[in-house]
């Protein structure tokens, strides 16, 4: 076992995976030398060649387009975008062609091709580096969405992405890079795509998150415990396939859910949660649900720590299900 953060996982995926599949090949802007942005491919190039780590120009519709013509013809291609922020020159490809191929060609072609990019707030990036922009994909048919929150479920994950044989959204926290380490296997291992993790149980009321919020909602459960709640915590994983089942039988065992998500709260997939769970559980519930969230304005600098959800925020919110 090595002890890696969230960044080295990643890193250890896309090692593992090259090694493993000659198909695999990376891009995207300083993916190559420079080992990117945040170094998450950092000695790739020199270990494998620039035919199979290329850096290209700042053009994100460039990279997802050739991405795309690599993967229908028989690669598997790992497109890095730079910060989630950038990906909107790429919307159209991503949401017209890539997650639509499969369907327009009568399953003739497929598109296995995983598109990383760092998501959320947390380094004071700003509006332009830290937004989080999930529910656009997740509610594009075609595509699977995937956010890890720490670094054993990092690598497993990627590696599965890596081997779907549908486009992928690889969200990774970019505030916890380097905050957690854990133990990774150094081989190559899966963790399922559409399972959901149940990080810590509990009796009283369900939280569901994702990502860096994951953490978030584990320091929330422990201030809450003294407080006489006893929060089970669930870590989505993927949120495209979403694991249904984890959730419901959690709520229909707790009553109580609180939901927590770092993007604005109108149209976040947090709503699309509670509408789940409306619909399928609603006799279980013994109180409204709660969403803690970002606020429905553009993500600001200075004040990113009022913007971002934090434990009190949860454990507030926990709070008020309990004693409705």
């Amino acid at each position: 076992m090595a002890n890696l953060t969230l960044v080295q996982a990643v890193r250890d995926a896309l090692m593992c995976e090259m090694t493993h599949d000659s198909r695999v090949v990376l891009m995207g802007e300083d993916v190559g030398v420079n080992g990117g942005v945040f170094r998450a491919t950092e000695g790739l190039q020199k270990e494998f060649g620039e035919e199979r780590v290329m850096d290209t120009p700042l053009n994100e519709s460039g990279i997802i387009g050739m991405a795309m013509g690599m993967a229908v013809n028989g690669l598997r291609p790992v497109p890095e975008i730079q910060f989630m922020d950038f990906i909107y020159p790429a919307f159209d490809e991503i949401v017209s062609e890539v997650a639509k191929i499969r369907y327009r060609s009568g399953g003739g072609f497929t598109c296995p091709m995983v598109i990383r990019t760092p998501y959320g707030g947390g380094i004071r990036g700003g509006h332009y580096h830290s937004q989080s922009s999930e529910a656009y994909f997740i509610h594009t048919p075609g595509l699977k969405v995937v956010v890890p929150s720490n670094p054993y479920d990092t690598k497993g994950l990627l590696i599965s992405s890596i081997r779907d044989e549908d486009p992928v959204m690889f969200l990774e926290p970019k505030r916890i890079y380097r905050s957690i380490k854990g133990e990774v296997p150094e081989e190559s291992y899966t963790v399922e795509l559409g399972k959901a993790s149940v990080v810590r149980p509990g009796k009283d009321i369900t939280i569901l998150c994702w990502g860096a919020m994951v953490p978030v909602c584990m320091k929330a459960a422990e201030l809450c415990e003294p407080r006489g709640a006893d929060c089970e915590v669930i870590d989505l994983r993927t949120l495209v396939p979403l694991d249904e089942e984890t959730i419901l039988e959690s709520v229909k065992k707790t009553g109580r859910v609180v939901i927590v998500h770092e993007a604005p709260k109108t149209c976040g997939f947090g709503a699309e949660l509670s509408a789940l769970i409306n619909e399928e559980a609603i006799l279980y519930l013994e109180a409204p649900i709660v969403r803690v969230t970002g606020l429905d304005t553009p993500f600001p600098y200075t004040l990113e720590h009022i913007y971002m959800p934090d434990p009190e925020r949860v454990a507030l919110a926990v709070g008020k299900v309990k004693n409705f």
